[in-house]
């Protein structure tokens, strides 16, 4: 059943995706407010179809923020990124530079106001980040980031990329870290999805100006709380 689930959602979704992207690279071009509303529909859908046709719910635990912070999101599958926009409703968020690669896509993500980045680029990749985080930040836009940089197999811990230590050091923002366990419906190296719920777990805002070595080891004890 499973097996058939999973081929009906791939179905679904990225069938179904191609006039939602279309709508985003149209709302780009128009406004800002039409293409926050385009994006949160597509993630809406996506949302819904999981829901409908693998049977995935989820949940959060815990009270998110009311201000600008940058939320550390543990990273297991392609079901966070997405939903991000549906849950946070306007987030900026950091994403590898592939994605900006799908046509009409990349356009409409960069006017949402998403960040490529570009791993190898050094330095220059953390400057360009830090401009954009100010930015973001000045607009009252949620941060949302993917400490580790890749999907991370459900129960593996790893360490973070250099780039969070040097956003959340340069931009002033406190952090507020987000554990998931979406690998264990949607493991990262299989095609199939299972059914179940998937947790967001909302962890304790950690302050601004901490030591990397003290920010990093809270953060990471702090998203794989739901590693077992």
């Amino acid at each position: 059943m499973a097996v058939v689930r999973s081929i009906l959602f791939a179905l679904a979704f990225y069938i179904g995706s191609i006039p939602f992207v279309i709508h985003a690279f149209i709302a780009s071009l128009i406004s800002a407010n039409y293409l926050r509303k385009a994006v949160w529909l597509w993630s809406s859908y996506h949302h819904f179809i999981a829901r409908w046709v693998l049977g995935i719910r989820t949940q959060v635990v815990g009270k998110m923020a009311d201000k600008p912070v940058i939320y550390a999101v543990k990273h297991e599958s392609m079901f966070e990124t997405i939903d991000m926009p549906r849950m946070f409703g306007w987030p900026a968020v950091i994403a590898k530079k592939e994605l900006f690669r799908i046509p009409l896509w990349g356009r409409a993500g960069k006017t949402y106001g998403m960040m490529a980045v570009d791993r190898d680029a050094g330095s220059s990749a953390l400057r360009a980040m830090v401009i954009w985080g100010k930015a973001m930040r000045a607009a009252g836009r949620p941060i949302v980031i993917f400490p580790e940089g890749t999907r991370v197999p459900h129960g593996e811990t790893r360490p973070l990329q250099s780039g969070f230590a040097g956003l959340y050091k340069l931009i002033g923002l406190p952090v507020v870290p987000v554990a998931v366990n979406s690998g264990i419906l949607c493991p990262r190296d299989q095609k199939i999805r299972y059914s179940g719920t998937i947790t967001y777990l909302i962890g304790e805002e950690i302050p601004a100006g901490l030591p990397r070595e003290e920010i990093e080891a809270r953060v990471i004890a702090a998203i794989n709380a739901l590693n077992n």
